[in-house]
């Protein structure tokens, strides 16, 4: 159909095919390597975390901080990509592959195992074969960082664990795509207009022609002429200058009928003054086609770079922009509030349904309440995760923060095997800090001693049943008191 529609017509069609190709083209180009360079750019980020999760985690792990690592993941974990939509977390864990702490407690919970398991979905390698650091990745296009933390003996001391959903990196076509479309549209606007006044003017001169070539043989050849357009593109000159080549033909042969014509009614003269006529003819047609060749010569020669350039300048409109947050972290240093025990609460009850176990609590206020809360909301969630394992499948823990005026104190009870106070001193006098059971309890020693409190269980006669085990741990309460002297003073 196309070929069929005149050149002031075609033109500006073709010429609007031909940049809104471009554009789709040079669009669908750039979309791809902006897909890729954002997952790439999503990948050196999620690097750079578990980069920093491993400077920073590394004395966590050494003192089994929980809460201060639940701190770090929490603020750490705003730097991965869609973390607000849950696409993204990660974690600590500990030396034997299970989570110290994890950005998303629900998905990443507290003390259960991740190395060698399915996580999400996902089959992790075990703790000998994440020894070096692992890159996982899941045919839909998600990956996960496993990262060993190593001490200053080159000893395994825990792992970092940073996952990525597919999701993460869907690259948002909507936004890469909207540029192009608007680019394409100024272009077709500006250009259709465009391509049709050149079309008209680039089809002008060839109607001229094809109409002196329709009147060729019903009009003299000379008025023919007059009519032929002088151009200066060379394609369009040449055809111009065919015509009017056939045009002086014809004109010598129209002279020369005439001439013939008057030396057959020159009888008198006879056929010596008709042959004269003829030679002089024949120089004279060769003088005219001499002129035309010197007309041609001396026309413009770089008109068609002009017309080839306002082609050119009409295509050249199309410019691609980038963005870094560098976001920040901060240190939350602060007294413990009523509703930090509910965040500990919250963070257990996880691991509480995994075992069945029946976890309650309560509180027992008779003063104002002031005590570390990072310190305070680390030892209650070590005791109540280890509470929970002690007590064992379909037992009972029961917590409960009691405020006094001197002293606050957080009371663990459970159903479990009986744990007496000789025990535990023996266990904290002959444990080197790294707790092979998993109760974390020379960290809550370390912590009473530091600011001035006390870490001890209570005498089985104490105990109210069912529970077994009462383990209690207090700190000055800094409401009513002076800051207490630390070990270190």
């Amino acid at each position: 159909m196309l070929p069929r529609l005149p050149y002031r017509i075609q033109i500006p069609l073709v010429l609007a095919l031909a940049v809104t190709l471009s554009v789709l083209l040079v669009s669908v180009v750039a979309a791809q390597i902006s897909a890729r360079n954002a997952r790439l750019e999503i990948v050196s980020t999620v690097q750079r975390v578990v980069d920093l999760l491993v400077a920073q985690g590394k004395p966590l792990l050494a003192q089994d901080d929980t809460w201060r690592a639940y701190t770090l993941l929490r603020n750490t974990a705003a730097l991965l990509p869609q973390t607000s939509k849950g696409q993204s977390r990660a974690a600590l864990l500990d030396a034997q592959g299970r989570f110290l702490a994890g950005s998303d407690p629900l998905r990443l919970p507290t003390g259960e195992q991740a190395l060698g398991v399915l996580i999400n979905g996902r089959l992790l390698p075990t703790v000998s074969d994440a020894t070096r650091p692992r890159t996982l990745t899941t045919p839909d296009g998600g990956m996960a960082l496993i990262e060993p933390i190593r001490s200053d003996d080159n000893q395994t001391i825990g792992f970092v664990f940073a996952e990525v959903d597919s999701a993460a990196f869907a690259p948002d076509w909507a936004a890469l795509s909207t540029p192009a479309l608007i680019g394409a549209a100024l272009a077709i606007l500006v250009l259709v207009p465009l391509g049709w006044l050149l079309g008209r003017r680039m089809a002008r001169p060839i109607a001229q022609t094809a109409d002196c070539i329709a009147q060729i043989g019903h009009t003299d050849a000379a008025q023919l002429q007059l009519l032929l357009p002088h151009v200066n593109d060379p394609e369009l000159d040449r055809i111009a200058g065919a015509v009017r080549q056939l045009l002086i033909e014809m004109s010598a042969r129209q002279a020369n009928a005439l001439r013939a014509l008057s030396a057959e009614r020159l009888a008198a003269v006879g056929r010596i003054t008709a042959a004269v006529a003829h030679e002089i003819n024949n120089p004279l047609a060769g003088l005219i086609t001499a002129t035309h060749t010197l007309r041609l010569h001396g026309d413009v020669p770089d008109a068609r770079n002009r017309s080839l350039a306002l082609i050119e300048r009409g295509l050249q409109q199309i410019r691609t922009m980038t963005t870094a947050l560098l976001p920040q972290a901060k240190v939350e240093d602060r007294c413990m509030t009523f509703d930090d025990m509910e965040d500990v609460l919250t963070l257990a009850r996880t691991t509480a349904a995994q075992h069945f176990v029946t976890l309650t609590s309560e509180q027992d206020l008779h003063a104002d309440l002031c005590v570390p809360s990072s310190v305070f909301r680390q030892v209650m969630l070590n005791l109540l995760l280890n509470a929970i394992r002690a007590a064992g499948q379909s037992g009972q823990v029961h917590a409960c923060l009691r405020v006094e005026a001197s002293k606050v104190s957080f009371i663990l009870c459970n159903t479990g095997r009986h744990f007496s106070d000789e025990r535990l001193q023996k266990r904290l006098l002959t444990d080197d800090g790294n707790d092979p059971n998993g109760f974390g309890l020379w960290i809550c020693h370390e912590f009473a001693v530091r600011y001035g409190g006390g870490f001890f269980a209570t005498m089985a006669a104490e105990v109210r049943p069912p529970f077994t085990t009462c383990l209690s741990f207090w700190l000055p309460n800094l409401a009513r008191h002076d800051p207490p002297k630390t070990a270190a003073d």
